[in-house]
Protein backbone atom coordinates (compact mmCIF):
# COMPACT_ATOMS: atom_id res chain seq x y z
CA UNK A 1 0.00 0.00 0.00
CA UNK A 2 2.77 2.30 0.54
CA UNK A 3 4.81 1.40 -2.57
CA UNK A 4 1.53 2.47 -4.44
CA UNK A 5 1.08 5.85 -2.55
CA UNK A 6 4.55 6.57 -3.19
CA UNK A 7 4.26 5.97 -6.77
CA UNK A 8 0.74 8.17 -6.89
CA UNK A 9 2.60 11.04 -4.98
CA UNK A 10 5.95 10.78 -7.85
CA UNK A 11 3.50 10.67 -10.54
CA UNK A 12 1.72 13.92 -9.22
CA UNK A 13 5.03 15.90 -8.76
CA UNK A 14 5.81 15.18 -12.24
CA UNK A 15 2.70 15.76 -13.40
CA UNK A 16 3.34 19.21 -11.69
CA UNK A 17 6.50 19.57 -12.77
CA UNK A 18 5.64 19.49 -16.02
CA UNK A 19 2.45 21.79 -15.81
CA UNK A 20 4.91 24.63 -14.30
CA UNK A 21 7.71 24.32 -17.18
CA UNK A 22 5.44 24.72 -20.15
CA UNK A 23 3.91 27.82 -17.74
CA UNK A 24 7.35 29.17 -17.51
CA UNK A 25 8.50 28.34 -21.13
CA UNK A 26 5.08 29.80 -22.62
CA UNK A 27 4.43 26.05 -24.48
CA UNK A 28 1.28 24.58 -24.64
CA UNK A 29 -0.09 20.89 -25.85
CA UNK A 30 -1.43 21.46 -29.06
CA UNK A 31 -5.29 21.42 -29.76
CA UNK A 32 -6.21 18.47 -31.31
CA UNK A 33 -9.54 17.66 -33.07
CA UNK A 34 -11.49 16.78 -35.98
CA UNK A 35 -15.05 17.76 -37.65
CA UNK A 36 -16.90 17.01 -41.11
CA UNK A 37 -17.56 18.77 -44.00
CA UNK A 38 -20.54 17.84 -45.86
CA UNK A 39 -22.07 18.86 -48.82
CA UNK A 40 -24.96 18.63 -51.55
CA UNK A 41 -26.79 15.77 -49.80
CA UNK A 42 -29.83 16.34 -52.30
CA UNK A 43 -32.45 14.40 -49.78
CA UNK A 44 -35.63 13.62 -51.21
CA UNK A 45 -38.36 10.84 -51.23
CA UNK A 46 -36.99 9.21 -54.51
CA UNK A 47 -33.81 7.12 -55.55
CA UNK A 48 -33.29 5.58 -51.86
CA UNK A 49 -31.39 8.68 -50.56
CA UNK A 50 -32.79 8.41 -47.17
CA UNK A 51 -31.24 5.08 -46.23
CA UNK A 52 -28.13 6.79 -48.56
CA UNK A 53 -28.59 9.87 -46.29
CA UNK A 54 -28.79 7.91 -43.04
CA UNK A 55 -26.31 5.28 -43.69
CA UNK A 56 -23.82 8.87 -44.22
CA UNK A 57 -24.79 9.36 -40.78
CA UNK A 58 -23.90 6.31 -39.18
CA UNK A 59 -20.41 6.76 -40.82
CA UNK A 60 -20.19 10.21 -39.60
CA UNK A 61 -21.17 9.14 -36.07
CA UNK A 62 -18.39 6.64 -36.33
CA UNK A 63 -15.46 9.15 -36.76
CA UNK A 64 -17.03 11.14 -33.43
CA UNK A 65 -16.11 14.68 -34.90
CA UNK A 66 -16.36 17.55 -33.04
CA UNK A 67 -19.00 18.99 -35.16
CA UNK A 68 -20.44 18.83 -38.94
CA UNK A 69 -20.50 21.84 -41.18
CA UNK A 70 -23.12 21.05 -44.08
CA UNK A 71 -22.03 22.81 -47.57
CA UNK A 72 -25.90 23.53 -48.43
CA UNK A 73 -28.29 21.85 -51.45
CA UNK A 74 -29.57 19.98 -48.19
CA UNK A 75 -32.79 18.97 -50.37
CA UNK A 76 -33.13 17.97 -53.90
CA UNK A 77 -34.79 21.18 -54.82
CA UNK A 78 -37.11 24.43 -53.70
CA UNK A 79 -36.11 26.34 -56.28
CA UNK A 80 -38.97 25.43 -58.89
CA UNK A 81 -41.33 22.97 -56.78
CA UNK A 82 -44.71 24.03 -55.06
CA UNK A 83 -44.40 25.08 -51.62
CA UNK A 84 -45.76 21.86 -50.25
CA UNK A 85 -43.27 19.81 -51.42
CA UNK A 86 -40.81 22.28 -50.51
CA UNK A 87 -42.13 22.10 -47.13
CA UNK A 88 -42.08 18.07 -47.05
CA UNK A 89 -38.59 18.18 -48.02
CA UNK A 90 -36.82 20.66 -45.49
CA UNK A 91 -39.25 18.50 -42.96
CA UNK A 92 -37.51 15.51 -44.10
CA UNK A 93 -33.98 16.76 -43.80
CA UNK A 94 -34.68 18.58 -40.64
CA UNK A 95 -35.76 15.65 -39.27
CA UNK A 96 -32.75 13.05 -40.32
CA UNK A 97 -30.02 15.51 -39.31
CA UNK A 98 -31.12 15.02 -35.97
CA UNK A 99 -29.56 11.46 -36.35
CA UNK A 100 -26.04 12.77 -36.44
CA UNK A 101 -24.20 12.95 -32.58
CA UNK A 102 -22.69 16.44 -33.03
CA UNK A 103 -23.15 19.91 -33.34
CA UNK A 104 -24.08 21.09 -36.92
CA UNK A 105 -23.77 24.31 -38.91
CA UNK A 106 -25.60 24.03 -42.08
CA UNK A 107 -24.75 26.47 -45.25
CA UNK A 108 -27.45 27.55 -47.86
CA UNK A 109 -27.04 26.14 -51.14
CA UNK A 110 -29.13 27.57 -54.28
CA UNK A 111 -31.40 24.59 -53.83
CA UNK A 112 -32.93 25.57 -50.68
CA UNK A 113 -34.00 28.71 -52.02
CA UNK A 114 -37.73 28.49 -52.14
CA UNK A 115 -40.00 29.65 -55.29
CA UNK A 116 -37.80 31.70 -57.45
CA UNK A 117 -38.19 29.80 -60.64
CA UNK A 118 -41.60 30.68 -62.24
CA UNK A 119 -42.23 27.09 -62.42
CA UNK A 120 -42.94 26.93 -58.38
CA UNK A 121 -45.83 29.57 -59.13
CA UNK A 122 -44.70 31.00 -55.80
CA UNK A 123 -45.60 34.38 -54.68
CA UNK A 124 -42.87 36.65 -53.62
CA UNK A 125 -44.97 38.01 -51.19
CA UNK A 126 -44.74 34.64 -49.78
CA UNK A 127 -43.59 34.48 -45.93
CA UNK A 128 -40.85 31.85 -46.78
CA UNK A 129 -40.27 33.25 -50.58
CA UNK A 130 -36.30 32.98 -51.43
CA UNK A 131 -34.38 32.50 -48.60
CA UNK A 132 -36.34 33.34 -45.75
CA UNK A 133 -37.68 29.43 -46.12
CA UNK A 134 -34.10 28.25 -45.38
CA UNK A 135 -33.61 31.34 -42.41
CA UNK A 136 -37.08 29.55 -40.95
CA UNK A 137 -36.29 26.22 -40.91
CA UNK A 138 -32.92 25.76 -40.24
CA UNK A 139 -31.33 29.34 -39.45
CA UNK A 140 -29.27 32.83 -39.72
CA UNK A 141 -27.97 32.44 -43.98
CA UNK A 142 -24.25 33.71 -42.64
CA UNK A 143 -22.68 33.60 -38.86
CA UNK A 144 -19.47 32.61 -37.92
CA UNK A 145 -18.30 30.07 -34.56
CA UNK A 146 -14.83 29.39 -32.65
CA UNK A 147 -13.62 26.60 -31.24
CA UNK A 148 -10.48 25.73 -29.79
CA UNK A 149 -8.69 28.96 -31.37
CA UNK A 150 -10.13 28.11 -34.85
CA UNK A 151 -12.41 31.01 -36.42
CA UNK A 152 -15.28 29.66 -38.95
CA UNK A 153 -17.47 31.72 -41.10
CA UNK A 154 -20.25 30.08 -42.73
CA UNK A 155 -21.72 32.20 -45.57
CA UNK A 156 -24.22 32.85 -47.97
CA UNK A 157 -22.88 32.54 -51.59
CA UNK A 158 -26.33 32.43 -53.35
CA UNK A 159 -27.73 35.49 -55.13
CA UNK A 160 -31.19 35.50 -56.56
CA UNK A 161 -30.87 37.01 -60.45
CA UNK A 162 -34.36 38.26 -60.34
CA UNK A 163 -34.63 36.35 -63.87
CA UNK A 164 -35.20 32.88 -63.04
CA UNK A 165 -31.68 32.17 -61.57
CA UNK A 166 -29.01 32.49 -59.26
CA UNK A 167 -25.66 33.51 -59.09
CA UNK A 168 -22.55 32.90 -57.01
CA UNK A 169 -22.07 36.28 -54.98
CA UNK A 170 -21.25 37.73 -51.46
CA UNK A 171 -23.65 41.03 -51.23
CA UNK A 172 -23.06 44.22 -49.81
CA UNK A 173 -24.22 43.56 -45.98
CA UNK A 174 -22.91 40.42 -45.90
CA UNK A 175 -18.91 41.65 -47.22
CA UNK A 176 -19.52 44.74 -44.28
CA UNK A 177 -20.87 42.23 -41.57
CA UNK A 178 -16.95 39.56 -42.32
CA UNK A 179 -15.12 43.29 -42.33
CA UNK A 180 -16.56 44.17 -38.85
CA UNK A 181 -15.99 40.33 -38.06
CA UNK A 182 -12.58 40.11 -38.86
CA UNK A 183 -11.87 43.44 -37.00
CA UNK A 184 -12.70 41.67 -33.61
CA UNK A 185 -10.56 38.68 -34.79
CA UNK A 186 -7.28 38.18 -33.47
CA UNK A 187 -4.76 38.15 -36.99
CA UNK A 188 -3.12 34.86 -36.18
CA UNK A 189 -6.32 33.07 -35.37
CA UNK A 190 -6.51 30.31 -37.76
CA UNK A 191 -9.54 30.53 -40.32
CA UNK A 192 -11.91 28.30 -42.19
CA UNK A 193 -14.32 29.52 -44.79
CA UNK A 194 -17.35 27.27 -45.71
CA UNK A 195 -19.54 28.55 -49.00
CA UNK A 196 -21.80 26.68 -51.12
CA UNK A 197 -20.67 28.22 -54.24
CA UNK A 198 -16.39 28.06 -54.57
CA UNK A 199 -14.47 30.84 -54.65
CA UNK A 200 -12.30 29.03 -56.75
CA UNK A 201 -12.32 26.41 -59.18
CA UNK A 202 -11.15 24.53 -62.34
CA UNK A 203 -14.07 23.09 -63.34
CA UNK A 204 -14.85 24.74 -66.70
CA UNK A 205 -11.34 24.25 -67.61
CA UNK A 206 -10.98 20.55 -67.26
CA UNK A 207 -14.55 20.24 -68.49
CA UNK A 208 -15.00 22.15 -71.33
CA UNK A 209 -11.93 23.71 -72.71
CA UNK A 210 -8.42 25.30 -71.25
CA UNK A 211 -9.43 28.66 -71.74
CA UNK A 212 -13.21 28.59 -70.71
CA UNK A 213 -14.02 31.24 -67.86
CA UNK A 214 -16.37 29.85 -65.06
CA UNK A 215 -20.17 30.68 -65.50
CA UNK A 216 -21.82 32.71 -62.50
CA UNK A 217 -23.60 30.11 -61.38
CA UNK A 218 -20.30 28.08 -61.13
CA UNK A 219 -18.16 30.43 -58.95
CA UNK A 220 -18.43 33.47 -56.66
CA UNK A 221 -17.97 36.41 -59.05
CA UNK A 222 -16.74 38.56 -56.30
CA UNK A 223 -14.56 36.04 -54.50
CA UNK A 224 -11.25 38.04 -55.05
CA UNK A 225 -12.78 40.94 -53.11
CA UNK A 226 -13.88 38.52 -50.65
CA UNK A 227 -10.71 36.91 -50.06
CA UNK A 228 -8.47 40.46 -50.20
CA UNK A 229 -10.27 40.89 -46.35
CA UNK A 230 -8.87 37.90 -44.93
CA UNK A 231 -5.69 38.75 -47.09
CA UNK A 232 -4.20 39.84 -43.25
CA UNK A 233 -5.88 37.29 -41.13
CA UNK A 234 -4.46 33.54 -41.05
CA UNK A 235 -6.71 32.13 -43.63
CA UNK A 236 -5.79 28.20 -43.99
CA UNK A 237 -8.95 27.04 -45.64
CA UNK A 238 -12.00 27.15 -47.83
CA UNK A 239 -14.47 24.17 -47.58
CA UNK A 240 -16.58 24.32 -51.35
CA UNK A 241 -19.90 22.77 -52.45
CA UNK A 242 -22.00 22.95 -55.49
CA UNK A 243 -20.11 21.40 -58.22
CA UNK A 244 -20.12 17.47 -56.45
CA UNK A 245 -16.81 16.99 -56.77
CA UNK A 246 -13.74 16.53 -55.10
CA UNK A 247 -11.17 19.17 -56.05
CA UNK A 248 -7.81 20.33 -54.10
CA UNK A 249 -6.71 23.72 -55.44
CA UNK A 250 -3.69 25.21 -53.14
CA UNK A 251 -2.73 28.83 -53.58
CA UNK A 252 -0.70 31.22 -51.58
CA UNK A 253 -1.33 29.69 -48.69
CA UNK A 254 -4.85 28.79 -48.84
CA UNK A 255 -6.56 25.46 -49.64
CA UNK A 256 -9.47 25.80 -51.48
CA UNK A 257 -10.99 22.30 -51.02
CA UNK A 258 -14.56 21.23 -52.98
CA UNK A 259 -15.69 18.91 -51.00
CA UNK A 260 -17.94 16.22 -53.79
CA UNK A 261 -20.92 15.15 -52.51
CA UNK A 262 -22.98 12.92 -50.25
CA UNK A 263 -25.45 12.47 -53.10
CA UNK A 264 -22.66 11.85 -56.05
CA UNK A 265 -24.44 12.18 -58.81
CA UNK A 266 -27.87 12.95 -57.60
CA UNK A 267 -28.35 9.21 -55.79
CA UNK A 268 -27.19 7.70 -59.17
CA UNK A 269 -23.98 6.95 -58.49
CA UNK A 270 -20.60 7.95 -58.48
CA UNK A 271 -20.14 11.50 -60.19
CA UNK A 272 -17.19 12.72 -62.67
CA UNK A 273 -15.52 9.32 -60.58
CA UNK A 274 -16.08 10.69 -56.93
CA UNK A 275 -18.42 8.14 -54.97
CA UNK A 276 -21.01 9.27 -52.46
CA UNK A 277 -18.78 10.59 -49.37
CA UNK A 278 -17.63 13.44 -47.34
CA UNK A 279 -14.47 15.37 -46.02
CA UNK A 280 -12.99 14.52 -42.66
CA UNK A 281 -10.95 17.16 -41.36
CA UNK A 282 -7.88 16.91 -38.90
CA UNK A 283 -6.56 19.89 -36.84
CA UNK A 284 -3.18 19.50 -34.57
CA UNK A 285 -2.38 22.84 -33.67
CA UNK A 286 -2.43 25.41 -36.58
CA UNK A 287 -2.05 22.67 -39.19
CA UNK A 288 -4.32 20.42 -40.37
CA UNK A 289 -5.10 17.42 -42.84
CA UNK A 290 -7.92 16.10 -44.60
CA UNK A 291 -9.75 12.99 -46.58
CA UNK A 292 -12.68 11.91 -48.79
CA UNK A 293 -14.80 8.87 -47.24
CA UNK A 294 -16.97 6.84 -49.45
CA UNK A 295 -19.67 5.88 -46.75
CA UNK A 296 -19.99 2.99 -48.53
CA UNK A 297 -23.97 3.30 -50.07
CA UNK A 298 -24.28 2.33 -53.69
CA UNK A 299 -27.18 2.14 -55.64
CA UNK A 300 -29.52 -0.10 -55.65
CA UNK A 301 -29.74 -1.76 -59.15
Amino acid sequence: MKRKLFALSLTSVFMTLILILQSCTGKKEKEHFSFVFMTDIHLTYERNAIPGFRKAIEKINEAKPDFVITGGDLIMDALGQRYTFADSLYNLYTENVKGIKAPVYNAMGNHEIYGIYSRSGADPLHPEFGEKMFEKRIGRSYYSFEHKGWKFFILNSVEDTGKDGYMGFIDPVQTEWIREELGKTDTLTPVVIATHIPFITVNSQIYNYSTAANDSGLVVVNSRDILKLFSHHNLKLVLQGHLHMVEDIYIDGVRFLTGGAVSANWWRGPYRGDEEGFVQVNISGKDFSWKYIDYGWEVKQ
